[in-house]
Parts: structure tokens; C-alpha cells; sequence
């Protein structure tokens, strides 16, 4: 035990001197003694040998292809020969048997007689093989080229009334997909896409755009919009109307203006393509203009947005109706302009439209004016501003005589005064609080948007986006987190808040957390959805201008019982000529019991009419 210990603890005391022997093997400093992986296997010795064959060039590699070949094609051959029953008896003649099976698999002729002749045949068949090479060589390297540049969108398009989008944002699909189904419509065109961003992924985004079974064609090319040479590559002096989106990226404005410039280089000064633009700050919408030149219609964005928002504050459930209005599912807005227009009144048109919405009157020169006195004629060049499934709705050459309605049970009366709290601030908070102010709402700003305090005590509620930018890659995070308090809220109080919510991003909106009386405004789908329906007809522009107007005339939600008594069966044709006696459009209704509005609906519609159910009017300026 003790050796134990003592071998175990070492000793500080000197050791002791030892008799002398034989040194003990010192192992030298070096490499360790080679091991398995010092000895690659058949397998790395065989990659190992191709790599530095491949690294020779195309002589060598010929060479041992020609050798490979020749090790396998050669004994198979002698096999199949000697295993011939009907192969010649004697060595020389089963000898050039092989030869010629030898030539025929490797095209080389398989000719046999004097060395000469084998030369020659052996030479012919080499040119004819090197020449077939180059041949299949030539056309796939072409075509591998051409591939590469469909790939990256660099080539020509050659159309005609196709719609031109240039520049790439969020509202890209939203754009896209409208203006898919737009031409969808007519049967027929295509829209092409001009962006710095890769074609491919920008075709995998909008796949899902593209209508079904129409014949509709999108075309991805990828360019910078400002670039001239690029820009030559869609025709723009072909197209049946460009649309130019401002990116998501500092310098968004500049960018746009930079695009319209180049486009008026590419087409002309007096482009006669309709062109729509947005700008993001309304600072920059001067220097838009004068860069896309007379006729051409450019949107502050800001300035929709903040319209947008005033509108459905006024008019809680609003959001649902204006997306509808705006997009090319159902009805959206046309002007009529059929023989024998001039001279007749507006009220007796309204009346003999059997499958449309009359709204107002077009004038020559395309001012809109919306639900006009019935009196009020039109002139020469004026046109019928109506809602309709599309461009070929029936205006009938006599007055057709409406359904009689009972008279209202009592008049609209004037909305009270309303205390609105703001919650979030962004550059379009000053407009919006300008806005609800004309039209008497009183605006109240919280500090604290992610913890509203006593939101309850406020008739309504708004929920701005963040700002853009400045750190702030998502303007909708905040909206998400304010509206997840407020229902918590609304959950601690058992009080629904009718409340309005911004969202610059569509895709945002399955991700809120909307309670029974929120409206989603998404505002960039809705500059979206307004570009598209500008581009296809530029004189809209002035009438959405006047619709959207946050106080006189514009879209507006009524009770309708104030037009129909509660209970009464009626057709949709009786409660829009009880509408018209009030100097109202009616452009359709909304069921108590639904969400989603009924826009154009048939005229000989019938139902009845209940407390809660709401009829969508234009009303005059």
C-alpha cells in the first residue's frame, strides 16, 4: 500500500543517483508514422487521376474517351462475332468482322482492304463526326445563351396595347392582378412588368395574378425603369398605358421622376400613352408632373391615404365598400357615352338604365359631376358616369318608368358631433386631422399608442401606421399591437369600439386582430387598386378625386329605412328612385346581417328592407 501511495503522489525530494545503464529509445521529432488515411483508397486515386486529366485540356480528354471507348466497344464486338454462328471460319475474316462491327457502333465506317483505304474511310468518319460535333455544339451553345437571357429577362417585347408596369413595391400584385383582370374583360392584351429584380422571382410572385383561361399574357423583364436602353426593351410607345410605381426604398420620388424622364426620352415629348404615377411625399408631386408632361395623372399617396382614412371615419364600415368600388371584380365606375345622349336629362337616363348605377354626368372636357339635378342636360361630348359590370351597359333610348316607392318615414338626419382618439402619428397624421376636422370630428392624439388609455370614452377610434422608414422596416407592426390591446380592452369592458385601423401591406390584414366593428383600411391596396383603374381610364381621375373628398359629395352609408319604410318589400329599383327624391345615388346596399356590400345589384332585385340594412348613396357636392 505504501509503494501504492508513493507511486501515486509525486515526491518533491531528489531522486536518488542510479547506477548507469543503457539509454532508453528517444523517439525523434517528426511526422507520425503513416496511418490508414495516409493511404487513399482505389476510389480518391481515381478522382484524383480524372481531375488532373481534366486539368490537361480537351486533348487528353479526347484521347482516353477515344481509349475507353475502344477498351469496351472492341472485346464486346470479338464476343459478338465469335459467338456468331454465321461469322466467317478463319481468323482474318472473323478478324475484319470485328473491325466492322468496331466502325459501324463508333461511326467510323468499318471499311476493310488495304491500309490506305482503312486511313481514308477512318479520316472521312472523323471530319464528319468533328463537324457533327461542332454543328450540335454551335446550336446548343446558342441556345443555352438564349435560355440564359429569357432568364434574366433581358429580351425584346413586341406588343401592342399592352399594359406597361414600371418599378417594383408591395402594391406590385395587387396592381398587376387588376390590371390581369381588366384586360381579362376584353378578351384579350398582356401586361408587362419592367423591374431591377430578378424575373424569375418576380413571375413566381405573380403567378397567382394571372386569370385562368383568359387570354392574357404577363411578361416579366427585368431593367431599371430609368434606364433608357432597358425601357426600349417594353415598347413603351406601343402600350396601351403605362403605370409607374414608386419602390420601397429611401428615394423612392426620386426614383419615379428619374422613370417618367426616361420614359419621355424613350416615347417622345407629347406621349400619347396615358400614364399613371405616385409619389410617396406630396413635396415631390410638382417635379412629377412636369416630368410625365400634360395629360399624364400622378397620385400623392399620401394625400389618397390620408383622404381614405377621413372617409371611413366619417362613414364607419366605408373600407369594405371603397376596396370593392375600386377593383375589377363586379362593378366598377364607366363612362357611357351612346348615340343620343345630347339633349336628354340626367334624371330621365338614370331611369332607363336597366343593368347599371347612374352616379353622375362626365362633361367633354372631364370634369365629373356627381348625381347632378335631374334636370341638368347633357351636352355634346358629355358622357354617363355609371356603375357596371363592364364598358357594354344598356342605356335604353326612352325613359323607363321606375318602380314607384312609398315616401321616406323621416329624413336623414345630420350626424352629431364626435370625438375620435388618435392613436400612432406618421407624416399623413397632419391631413387626417385636418380632414375629420371639416368634416366635425374632433381629433384627439394619445401619446401612448401601444397602451391606449380609456379608449371607451371616445366615440370612435383610429389606429395610424407607423412611420416610413427612419428604422422602421414595417410601418403595420405597431397597428398590429395597438389593435391586440384594444381588443383586450374591449374584452375587459364588454364594449365593442368602433375603430379604424391603418395598413400600408394587404398582407397584413389576416394578421390583425379586428373586432366585430373594425375597419381595415389598407391603404397602400387601395392607391393600388386606384392606379389600376386610372390607367385603363384616365378620366376617372377627377371623379374619384370628387368621391373621395372628405366633405361635400361622396360615398356615403345610409340607414335604408330612411328611403323605404321598415319591412316593405321592394325592388332595389323602387329604394334608388326613393334615393334619387333625395337627392341621392344609390349605388347598392349592405344586408344588416353581412359585412361585404352588394354593389349593382339587379334592378328588379327584391326584398325587404329591415332596420340595419344600409343603402350605399352618392350624394351631391
Amino acid at each position: 500500500m505504501r509503494k501504492e501511495r508513493e507511486s501515486t503522489v509525486p515526491s518533491q525530494r531528489t531522486p536518488r543517483r542510479t547506477r548507469p545503464g543503457p539509454a532508453p529509445a528517444v523517439r525523434a521529432a517528426g511526422p507520425p508514422p503513416p496511418g490508414p488515411a495516409a493511404h487513399p483508397g482505389v476510389r480518391a486515386r481515381a478522382r484524383y487521376w480524372v481531375d488532373r486529366t481534366v486539368v490537361r485540356g480537351v486533348t487528353a480528354l479526347v484521347a482516353w474517351l477515344a481509349l475507353a471507348c475502344l477498351g469496351l466497344v472492341a472485346p464486346a464486338s470479338a464476343l459478338l462475332v465469335w459467338t456468331d454462328s454465321k461469322a466467317p471460319d478463319t481468323l482474318q475474316g472473323k478478324a475484319a468482322t470485328v473491325w466492322r462491327t468496331v466502325g459501324q457502333t463508333l461511326r467510323l465506317g468499318g471499311e476493310v482492304g488495304p491500309p490506305l483505304r482503312i486511313a481514308l474511310t477512318v479520316f472521312l468518319a472523323l471530319v464528319s463526326l468533328l463537324y457533327v460535333s461542332f454543328l450540335v455544339g454551335i446550336v446548343t451553345t446558342a441556345l443555352t445563351d438564349r435560355l440564359a437571357e429569357l432568364e434574366r429577362g433581358q429580351t425584346t417585347v413586341v406588343e401592342r396595347g399592352h399594359t406597361l408596369v414600371l418599378g417594383w413595391s408591395e402594391q406590385a400584385p395587387t396592381v398587376v392582378a387588376e390590371l390581369l383582370a381588366a384586360h381579362a374583360q376584353r378578351g384579350r392584351g398582356a401586361v408587362v412588368v419592367l423591374a431591377d429584380r430578378d424575373k424569375t422571382e418576380m413571375e413566381r410572385e405573380l403567378r397567382d395574378a394571372l386569370p385562368s383561361r383568359a387570354r392574357v399574357r404577363l411578361l416579366c423583364r427585368r431593367g431599371r425603369p430609368a434606364d433608357p436602353a432597358a425601357l426600349a426593351r417594353v415598347t413603351p410607345a406601343a402600350a396601351g398605358a403605362v403605370v409607374v410605381l414608386p419602390p420601397d426604398a429611401p428615394g423612392a420620388d426620386v426614383e419615379v421622376i428619374r422613370s417618367l424622364l426616361a420614359l419621355r426620352a424613350a416615347v417622345g415629348a407629347g406621349c400619347p400613352v396615358p400614364v399613371v404615377a405616385a409619389v410617396r411625399d406630396g413635396a415631390h408631386l410638382p417635379a412629377a408632373r412636369l416630368a410625365a408632361g400634360p395629360g399624364a395623372t400622378v397620385l400623392d399617396v399620401d394625400d389618397l391615404a390620408a383622404r381614405l382614412l377621413v372617409q371611413c371615419v366619417l362613414e364607419p364600415g366605408l373600407a369594405p365598400v371603397l376596396e370593392d368600388l375600386l377593383d375589377f371584380a363586379g362593378a366598377e365606375l364607366h363612362t357611357l357615352r351612346p348615340p343620343g345622349l345630347p339633349g336628354r336629362r340626367y334624371g330621365e337616363l338614370a331611369a332607363a338604365c336597366p343593368d347599371s348605377c347612374p352616379i353622375g354626368i362626365v362633361r367633354a372636357d372631364g370634369t365629373p359631376h356627381l348625381n347632378p339635378p335631374p334636370e341638368t342636360p347633357l351636352a355634346p361630348g358629355d358622357g354617363l358616369l355609371v356603375l357596371a359590370e363592364d364598358h357594354r351597359a344598356t342605356v335604353l333610348p326612352a325613359a323607363h318608368e321606375p318602380h314607384a316607392a312609398g315616401r321616406p318615414t323621416r329624413s336623414p338626419a345630420p350626424a352629431a358631433a364626435r370625438r375620435v382618439l388618435v392613436l400612432g402619428w406618421n407624416r399623413r397624421a397632419e391631413r387626417v386631422a385636418e380632414g375629420l376636422a371639416a368634416g366635425g370630428v374632433t381629433a384627439v392624439r394619445d401619446g401612448d399608442a401601444g397602451r391606449p388609455a380609456e379608449p371607451e370614452a371616445y366615440d370612435q377610434v383610429l389606429v395610424l401606421a407607423g412611420p416610413d422608414g427612419d428604422g422602421h422596416p414595417d410601418p403595420d407592426a405597431r397597428t398590429l399591437v395597438t389593435l391586440l390591446h384594444l381588443r383586450a380592452r374591449e374584452g375587459e369592458t364588454g364594449r365593442a369600439m368602433p375603430t379604424a385601423a391603418e395598413l400600408t401591406d394587404a398582407r397584413n390584414r389576416p394578421l390583425a386582430p379586428a373586432g366585430p366593428r373594425t375597419d381595415l383600411v389598407v391603404t397602400g391596396r387601395l392607391a393600388a387598386l386606384l392606379m389600376a383603374q386610372v390607367s385603363q381610364n384616365p378620366h376617372l381621375a377627377a371623379a374619384f378625386d370628387t368621391l373621395f373628398a372628405p366633405t361635400g359629395g361622396g360615398v356615403r352609408l345610409r340607414p335604408a329605412t330612411d328611403f323605404v319604410p321598415p319591412g316593405t318589400e321592394a325592388p332595389f329599383a323602387a329604394v334608388a328612385t326613393a334615393a334619387a327624391r333625395h337627392g341621392a345615388a344609390a349605388l347598392g346596399y349592405r344586408p344588416r346581417d353581412a359585412r361585404r356590400p352588394r354593389l349593382n345589384p339587379p334592378r328588379t332585385e327584391t326584398r325587404h328592407w329591415h332596420e340595419g340594412d344600409v343603402l350605399i348613396v352618392v350624394t351631391p357636392a
